[in-house]
């Protein structure tokens, strides 16, 4: 029996425990969870060797404000394509289709459910609702199980302005993604779901401004 083969593995064992004690939220504590970590852990060997460079790099530039810079560019690159491919349509803003895409994937739903998916807050969400509705692009019906929710749904009208449509949203999206190979897509995949597993179970949570950054810092390692 190979002993060191062992150790080694109950050696990272203990690393991946002590990780995920610190951040529960970014990985389930099971084999599933344990091989995801090894592999993120041998990725990140593989990009510090690499390491890219980014502005303000020589100045001592942090990474972290990198990457909060390039997303927030990213999406307005976005939402520049998304106004042009909805220029001759019924929809106002990229947030218009967007939830009727949600509708037509996974079908009705409650307000509040429609609104989260879309990582809203409450009163931006109502609005975009109130718009579709008057639009005739959705309708509304009693729940079965909570008369006091709204089910949403997307009517024939909504399906019928969203394919008219979706040929230049289509066009918008492959231009968003540029030109990255697919490996670096599935790559790119791979890291912003990351991200959004970390980042939606705060959200969830509706922490008031005044507090969501004391709270983080107190609740995870960074």
């Amino acid at each position: 029996m190979n002993y060191t083969l062992i150790k080694d593995c109950v050696d990272l064992l203990e690393q991946f425990e002590a990780e995920i004690q610190a951040s529960p939220d970014l990985y389930p504590g099971t084999i599933q969870g344990f091989k995801s970590w090894i592999s993120d852990k041998e990725s990140a060997e593989e990009n510090h060797r690499e390491e890219p460079y980014w502005e303000g790099k020589e100045n001592g530039r942090t990474p972290e404000s990198a990457i909060s810079t390039l997303l927030v560019h990213l999406n307005r690159y976005a939402k520049t394509y998304s106004k042009s491919a909805i220029s001759d349509s019924e929809f106002s803003t990229q947030e218009d289709f967007i939830y009727l895409i949600n509708l037509k994937a996974f079908g009705e739903m409650t307000k509040m459910a429609l609104i989260k998916k879309n990582i809203h807050d409450k009163p931006v969400g109502m609005l975009i609702i109130a718009r579709l509705l008057r639009q005739g692009l959705i309708e509304q019906t009693d729940s079965d199980l909570d008369k006091r929710s709204k089910l949403i749904r997307i009517t024939e009208r909504g399906l019928m302005i969203l394919e008219k449509q979706m040929e230049k949203i289509r066009q918008a999206t492959n231009i968003v993604a540029g030109n990255l190979n697919h490996s670096e897509k599935m790559e790119l995949i791979r890291i912003l779901n990351k991200l959004d597993r970390f980042h939606y179970p705060i959200f969830s949570r509706n922490i008031h401004s005044d507090q969501l950054i004391s709270t983080i810092y107190d609740e995870y390692a960074f």
